[in-house]
C-alpha cells in the first residue's frame, strides 16, 4: 500500500478528558465569547485584533508572547478586543516545510502527530489559564478541529481551503465566529459563497457520523490580498476594495455582515513592517465611510517577540520560523497607536 498506517490516534473525546478545561477557563471563555459575538453583530463597537505569530512553533515563547498581549489588552480594553492567534497548523503551498505544532511538536525533530495533538491541546489550555485571553487557530484540517472545539474562540479558514466543501460545511456547525479568507486568486465571490454556505444549515458525513448543523451566523470575510497571473502579490485592503466588498456583501443579504482585514500575506507582499502602515490606512478608510466602519470589525496582524523570521535550527527565542512577523516593540506601539485613533 502507498500509505503506512503508523498508529491509531485517540479520538477527540479522549483527549478532552485527558486535558479538561478548568472552571476558570470555562468562565473566561463564556464571558469573552459573548463579547466577541456582540462585536460581530454590531452590539459592541470595540475593534478586534487577531494577533500573533505566523505559526506557534514553541510553547514557552508563545505563552510569553500571549501574556504580553494580556498586559497590553488592559491598556486598550476600552477600544480594542485582543484575540491571540495561536496557529498550530501551517498550510504549505508546495507541501514542503514546517507544517505546524500538530505535526512537529519539536520543529527540529521528526513529525509525531500523536504528541502534536496533545501539544496543541496543552498550549491552548495554558494560554487561557495564564493570560485570561481566548484564542484563535486556523482550521486547516476539519477532522482535527474537534480536538480544540471546546477551547477556541475564533477560527480562520485559509485562502487555499475556502473553496473546500468540508471546510464550509463544518464551519456551519461551529458556534464561534469563523473567518473566510478570499482565495489566492482574489475572487471575492468565492469567499462570499463560502460565507453563505457556512451561515446555512447542512447535513453531511463528518468523522464517521451523520451530522446536521444549524448554520453559523458569525461566519464572515477576511481580506488577505491575492496573487495575480504573474505570481505577484496584490493588495485588496484599499478604500475602493472595502467599498466594493461592502456592496457585494450587502447584495447577499447575509447575517452580521463583517470583515477582518489581514494586514500581512499578499496585502503586505510579506513585507511585515508594512503591516503598520496598512493597519493605519484601514482605520482612515473607516473614518471616511460609515458603511466601511460598520463592515470592518478588526484586523489580523502577524506579530511575535522578535522582528522578522529565522530558519529552523537557528534557535532565536520568539522569532518566527515561517513568515516574518512584527517584533514586540513595534507591535506594542502599533496597538497603542490604533487605540488612540479609534
Amino acid at each position: 500500500m502507498s500509505m503506512d498506517f503508523k498508529r491509531k490516534l485517540p479520538i477527540p473525546k479522549d483527549v478532552k478528558e485527558q486535558y479538561p478545561l478548568s472552571q476558570k477557563i470555562l468562565e473566561v471563555k463564556e464571558r469573552r465569547d459573548a463579547q466577541i459575538k456582540k462585536i460581530f453583530s454590531g452590539e459592541d463597537d470595540k475593534f478586534i485584533l487577531v494577533i500573533g505569530p505566523c505559526s506557534a512553533d514553541r510553547e514557552d515563547a508563545v505563552l510569553d508572547y500571549t501574556c504580553r498581549l494580556a498586559s497590553l489588552q488592559e491598556k486598550v480594553k476600552d477600544k480594542i478586543f485582543i484575540i491571540p492567534r495561536i496557529y498550530t497548523n501551517k498550510p504549505r503551498t508546495t507541501g514542503d516545510g514546517y507544517k505546524g505544532l500538530v505535526h512537529q511538536p519539536d520543529p527540529e525533530k521528526q513529525p509525531d502527530t500523536y504528541e502534536g495533538i496533545l501539544a496543541i491541546r496543552r498550549l491552548h489550555t495554558k494560554a487561557i489559564e495564564e493570560s485570561g485571553l481566548v484564542c484563535a487557530d486556523e482550521m486547516l484540517y476539519p477532522s482535527e478541529y474537534r480536538y480544540l472545539s471546546d477551547i477556541l474562540s475564533y477560527v480562520a479558514i485559509g485562502a487555499r481551503s475556502v473553496e473546500n466543501q468540508e471546510h464550509r460545511l463544518v464551519s456551519s456547525g461551529i458556534d464561534i465566529p469563523v473567518g473566510m479568507k478570499n482565495p489566492t486568486s482574489g475572487d471575492i465571490s468565492v469567499m462570499l459563497n463560502s460565507i453563505t454556505a457556512a451561515q446555512h444549515s447542512h447535513n453531511f458525513i463528518y468523522r464517521g457520523w451523520d451530522v446536521t448543523t444549524s448554520g453559523n451566523p458569525y461566519a464572515h470575510a477576511i481580506l488577505r490580498g491575492y496573487v495575480n497571473k504573474h505570481g505577484q502579490s496584490m493588495p485588496n485592503y484599499h478604500y475602493e476594495d472595502l467599498r466594493m466588498l461592502y456592496e457585494m456583501y450587502s447584495s447577499k443579504g447575509l447575517e452580521n455582515m463583517a470583515l477582518i482585514v489581514d494586514t500581512n500575506h499578499s496585502n503586505s507582499g510579506k513585507q511585515y513592517v508594512e503591516q503598520i502602515r496598512i493597519a493605519k490606512e484601514i482605520l482612515h478608510s473607516c473614518r471616511h465611510s460609515e458603511d466601511i466602519k460598520k463592515l470592518v470589525k478588526g484586523l489580523m496582524i502577524e506579530s511575535y517577540i522578535e522582528d522578522g523570521c529565522q530558519k529552523i535550527g537557528e534557535g532565536i527565542y520568539g522569532k518566527s520560523i515561517t513568515d516574518p512577523c512584527l517584533g514586540w516593540n513595534k507591535t506594542e506601539r502599533l496597538v497603542l497607536d490604533l487605540a488612540d485613533s479609534l
